[in-house]
This record gives structure tokens, C-alpha cells and sequence, in this order.
């Protein structure tokens, strides 16, 4: 029987998830027309609520069905996104690349909504969980096994990395307005490693920039610099795997 506060801090959690990603989308701008939106960050905001939404049925807001046809949507796009990688790079694109991860998180939740039990009478979603009931749980309880242990394998080498100090925040304290379309992801989520290195990727996955001061003028903008770090989309990834992973084992 899992506590129901805990399932409400977990809840929580996820709104602040989301809500950094719509924050980081705001700064990135998406309706100007030069403006890049990160894939990454559309995924953890829709992520976030609809996390928030299965863990405390109070918060739930879109149907099942049309969080499934999100979360397809979202494996499809990862999927090919990893698979273009993977091209490249071949397997460190799975080890260690900036989509595979956003894949098994799209994949795992799409599972999770295809996969519950009816719930339980009087509600919907995991918040029945908090008394214990038997009507959550997950069919086909190996898969939801081996998804729980691949976000947490991930997981530990995203912790890993941040412990690292991998991820580094130089150049996201640029002003949005004064840095062109193309560096716009790399302020937003890119591939931090790749960037060091001034390698080119497709999409939000990296955008080669080498460590620049910030330019006179912009002191504003490093108010928001933790906001627009790859370390902020990390520690985003980390947060939304742990709790998956815990959804994931508490439902089977």
C-alpha cells in the first residue's frame, strides 16, 4: 500500500516539471517565426501533467484515450529520431544520446495508459493506490518490469553525468533575442557533450556552439540561465524517470 501523501509529492513534482518546461518554452519564444521549439520540452510538459494527473486523480484533465494518442505520437517521433541517430552514431546513440532516453519515457507511458486495469470505482488514475486497491495494476507486469528497469539504468547515468558536472550552463545566459534560430536549441536542451566537441545533430539533439561570454547588454538574462541549461533539462529527465519508475513498480 503506497502512503497517498507521497503520491501527492510525486504529483507535485510533475507540475513543477511541467511547469519548468513551459517556462523554458515561453523564453525560447515559439511564435516567432525563427523561434525553434525543443521537442524535449513539449514532451516533459505533457509528461508532467499527465503524471500529475495518474498520480492524483484530482489533477487529471485530458481522457485516456487522447493521452494514448499523445504518447504514441511522442514514441513515433522519438523513435525516428533515435533511429536517424543511430545512423550516425550508431550505438552511443542508445548508450548515451540525447533522444533514447525521451523514447523509453514516451514508450513507458503510452504502456502505462494501454496497460491499467479498470480503475477504481469513484476514480481514475493511480490515486485509488494510496488505499491499496488491486484494480491498478498493470497487465503485463514483466513489461512494466523491464521499462521500470531501463528508466532507472538511465536514470543513474543521467545522476551520474550532472555529478560530473557534464553538463555545462556556459552560454545559456545569452539573450534569446540576440542569439540566432539555430543556437536557440542548444540553449534549450542540447546534447551537451556533442556541443563541447562542435559536432552537429539533427534537431534539439545538438546545435554545435563553443563557450562564449555573454555578450554586453544581457545581464538580465542570466537570471534565466539555470532556467535554459542542459542541466535544468536533465535534472527535468531525472525527476520524470525516478517517478516513473516508481509508478511503473507500484503498479504491478
Amino acid at each position: 500500500m503506497t502512503p497517498a501523501w507521497i503520491l501527492d509529492i510525486l504529483a507535485a513534482l510533475m507540475l513543477a516539471v511541467a511547469a519548468v518546461s513551459a517556462a523554458r518554452l515561453c523564453l525560447a519564444r515559439p511564435w516567432r517565426k525563427d523561434a525553434v521549439v525543443t521537442g524535449t520540452d513539449v514532451s516533459h510538459l505533457l509528461m508532467g501533467i499527465a503524471m500529475a494527473g495518474m498520480l492524483a486523480p484530482r489533477l487529471a484533465t485530458l481522457p485516456s484515450s487522447v493521452w494514448e494518442v499523445i504518447f504514441a505520437v511522442l514514441t513515433a517521433w522519438f523513435g525516428y529520431r533515435v533511429v536517424r541517430d543511430a545512423r550516425s552514431n550508431g550505438m552511443r546513440a542508445l548508450a548515451g544520446g540525447h533522444c533514447a532516453p525521451h523514447l523509453v519515457h514516451s514508450a513507458g507511458m503510452l504502456y502505462m495508459f494501454l496497460a491499467l486495469a479498470a480503475p477504481a470505482p469513484g476514480g481514475a488514475g493511480m490515486g485509488a493506490m494510496g488505499g491499496g486497491s488491486a484494480t491498478q495494476a498493470l497487465k503485463y507486469p514483466t513489461v512494466a518490469f523491464a521499462f521500470a528497469l531501463i528508466l532507472i539504468g538511465y536514470t543513474i547515468w543521467d545522476l551520474d553525468q550532472l555529478s560530473g558536472k557534464r553538463y555545462s550552463r556556459a552560454g545559456a545566459s545569452l539573450s534569446l533575442a540576440r542569439v540566432p534560430a539555430a543556437a536557440v536549441p542548444a540553449l534549450a536542451g542540447a546534447e551537451p557533450a556533442a556541443v563541447a566537441s562542435g559536432a552537429v545533430m539533427s534537431g534539439d539533439s545538438v546545435q554545435a556552439t563553443r563557450s562564449e561570454a555573454a555578450p554586453a547588454g544581457t545581464e538580465g538574462a542570466g537570471h534565466a540561465a539555470w532556467l535554459l541549461s542542459a542541466g535544468t533539462t536533465v535534472a527535468c529527465r531525472v525527476a520524470m524517470g525516478a517517478t516513473m519508475a516508481f509508478m511503473l513498480l507500484i503498479m504491478i
